[in-house]
């Protein structure tokens, strides 16, 4: 058997090393200036290239030039698979960001902008492939499959591009702010497709019935068995490689071997590779088992040196002296206007269809004219397949430049000022509180349950105090028959999930425990636990205890009221939430807080003075702050706390006490203020191989009638043994 597997001489492995040192050095460089200027990035990393190619350093230093980039097929062939790694991280990392989800539910303003914003660009772009000179079309195409080219190039936008645009002007999550995200998703997702069955048209040599047919057909099924099949094999890998906690280096294998095999499988279709990788990244995305560093992970390596690759050597194939042929110059001014109206014009118009007003509308023409990977990539593919000659692909790659400057600097101009309406703001507002939040997020909740009560307590706490976007998974383990009817009654309004885990004797509080660590490790964000009355010798009962000793995650624990006939009363009329200045506390204040903003409960925001009795005298300075240095400590804490309970939208009232013992002082207080909620902080501690959360909380438990829930922090690990 004989192959060719030519390696690099050592000359060819210089320039390699060379190629990849300057073009990421000035690539970085030249996209940090563009930061500087708030633009995007990628035009100083295209700019880079261009620079290092024929346009200017081909012309000052002719002999510098030729070693730079030599004629050597091998060369050339090593650096361009540098360049398509790139794109398929960068079109993997677009997969991730895109979120289907939010497509759906802005409907149809999220239609109407997509719908306007493409087939308007579409038709300038296929009138004007269609006026073209010759000279653009490349020796393997013809004036159809040409016009098809650039008409896709005019129509797309750039997500990332958008993206960084509005995260930069802190508008990602302005109402036309996620209209123009779903719309640039919308067209990138659209725009791959248009280049998949474009690029089978330019394979075949022809526009023809049966060619659409077989390209259209091969991709749908492709699409069909990756979000399904696909999906599930790419659901279990994920689980599997969280089975025992967070793996980050697992999940980026298991991100890389599926960017691969979807690349091999469009590839195979007569589609390009950066397909698959794109719908790679949606499919990793889906999946409820992806853990959230691999994204950072994945934009650390990709934006640092794969994606400044792809875009400085997509900018060394930029030829401007070609513009000063014929009417290029002219020609390219044509197509860079009607990219720029077209798409302002279809935005426009799908916007006012939408019920936007004008300065929305106008916002989202300006943000959607952002162009940059996608276009580049659709760029780089016609030159590949002979679609575009080089006066063409330096055309078409000027665009994104000049659109991407036109969008960042006119989207500034239309935001300035403008705070949108009160109901937007007080939505921002609530958005912002809750992701500073420690335990309260929009991660999935994890609902251990065998039906009883105490697990409808829990489930109700859950369903009043995390939003409604937070999916939730009840689990049943051991017992086959338990009725979770109830539960799944009470959390309706949520996404909801049914696991079971058999196999395990329902008496032993160590398997079942284990069963739910093990749950938890597959990416939640907190679980929430209804226990009954303690047990004799043990903090809760013996489940719940090896389940605290060994949560990697945020436990909630809920305490149903005594004496109730019902899991829990329809809605808290007052909770009392400690303020100690721990993070602990914090959670605990983010729970009730939650809950006050859910159901209207009256919060009391309550700090324990602890005095002995040898310091009577004390007592009579109390709120003295500029005496008492402990008093003024706690207004301190106090205030700061107030403060977040305004961002969430809700006024507490304080309550400053003194006591020898901070959990009698609890107890007295939500007696006397008839609280039927007390609300506690926890930080879990290993004592003698038992859980331990403070004396106060225990406390508390032991005496309090009222509804009792307990936030508890896991406990760090030792950095020595790493348990």
């Amino acid at each position: 058997m004989q192959f060719a597997l030519t390696p690099l001489d050592e000359h060819e492995l210089l320039v390699f090393w060379t190629q990849l040192l300057v073009l990421v050095a000035a690539a970085r460089f030249c996209g940090a200036v563009m930061r500087r200027l708030n633009l995007p990035s990628v035009i100083g990393q295209l700019g880079a290239g261009v620079i290092l190619g024929p346009s200017i350093f081909g012309r000052v230093w002719t002999d510098g030039f030729e070693w730079f980039l030599p004629e050597h097929e091998i060369s050339s062939g090593a650096l361009f698979a540098v360049s398509w790694l790139g794109v398929a991280f960068l079109l993997v990392t677009a997969g991730f960001e895109t979120d289907l989800g939010l497509i759906r539910r802005l409907g149809r303003a999220a239609a109407l902008v997509t719908g306007f914003s493409l087939v308007v660009p579409l038709i300038g772009g296929l009138v004007v492939g269609g006026v073209l000179p010759e000279s653009f079309i490349g020796p393997e195409s013809d004036r159809t499959v040409f016009a098809l080219f650039v008409a896709a190039a005019l129509a797309v936008s750039a997500l990332a591009v958008i993206a960084k645009i509005l995260s930069e002007l802190g508008l990602m999550r302005r109402d036309f702010g996620q209209i123009t995200v779903a719309a640039g998703m919308a067209n990138d997702v659209v725009g791959w497709i248009m280049l998949a069955v474009f690029t089978g048209f330019a394979t075949s040599g022809e526009v023809s019935a049966s060619g659409i047919v077989r390209t259209v057909g091969g991709l749908a099924i492709f699409l069909a068995l990756a979000m399904t099949v696909g999906q599930r094999v790419v659901d279990r890998a994920l689980r599997w490689v969280r089975r025992d906690g967070p793996d980050v280096a697992g999940a980026m294998t298991v991100v890389v071997m599926t960017m691969l095999i979807y690349g091999v499988a469009t590839q195979a279709l007569g589609i390009e590779a950066v397909l698959g990788a794109f719908v790679a990244g949606v499919v990793l995305h889906r999946s409820r088992f992806q853990q959230r560093e691999v994204l950072d992970h994945l934009e650390s390596v990709t934006n640092t040196f794969l994606a400044p690759v792809f875009f400085a050597t997509a900018g060394l194939r930029v030829d401007l002296g070609l513009l000063g042929q014929d009417d290029a110059i002219a020609w390219a001014g044509v197509v860079v206007a009607v990219a720029i109206v077209a798409k302002f014009v279809g935005a426009f118009v799908g916007a006012k269809l939408a019920g936007q007003s004008n300065r929305a509308a106008t916002a989202l023409g300006a943000g959607l004219n952002a162009r940059g990977a996608l276009e580049i990539v659709i760029a780089s593919v016609g030159l590949s397949l002979g679609v575009f000659t080089e006066t063409a692909y330096t055309v078409i790659v000027i665009v994104p430049l000049i659109t991407s400057i036109f969008a960042a600097i006119s989207l500034r101009i239309v935001v300035r000022d403008w705070r949108g309406t009160d109901k937007e703001q007080e939505r921002l507002d609530r958005e912002e509180a809750l992701a500073k939040n420690l335990v309260v997020t929009s991660q999935r909740i994890l609902l251990p349950s065998k039906g009883h009560p105490a697990s409808i307590a829990a489930a109700q706490l859950a369903q009043f105090a995390w939003p409604k976007e937070a999916p939730s998974t009840i689990l049943t383990v051991g017992d086959e028959d338990a009725d979770i009817s109830v539960l799944e009654a009470v959390l309706d309004e949520r996404e909801v999930d049914h696991n079971r885990s058999s196999g395990v004797s329902i008496g032993s509080g160590r398997d079942v425990a284990a069963s739910i660590v093990a749950e938890s490790n597959l990416g939640y964000g907190v679980v929430v636990v209804g226990v009954a009355e303690r047990h004799e010798g043990v903090l809760y009962s013996p489940m719940v205890d090896e389940l605290l000793l060994n949560a990697v995650t945020p436990v909630v624990i809920v305490r149903r009221a005594r004496g109730l006939d019902r899991p829990l009363p329809p809605a808290f009329s007052r909770a009392i939430v400690p303020e100690t200045g721990t993070p602990s506390s914090r959670a605990a204040q983010e729970v009730a807080f939650a809950i006050s903003a859910q159901l209207g409960t009256e919060v009391l925001l309550t700090h324990v003075v602890n005095r002995v009795n040898q310091l009577p005298r004390i007592f009579a300075r109390r709120g003295t702050a500029v005496d008492d240095p402990a008093i003024a400590a706690a207004e301190s804490m106090m205030a700061r706390a107030v403060e977040r309970a305004h961002e969430a939208g809700i006024s507490p009232r304080e309550i400053l006490r003194e006591g020898a013992s901070a959990g009698e002082a609890l107890v007295d207080t939500a007696r006397t203020e008839q609280a039927d909620l007390v609300v506690l902080g926890a930080q879990l501690r290993n004592v003698d191989g038992r859980p331990f959360i403070g004396h106060t909380v225990e406390a508390v438990l032991e005496r309090s009638d009222a509804t009792v829930v307990v936030v508890a922090q896991p406990r760090p690990k030792d950095p020595s043994t790493g348990e």
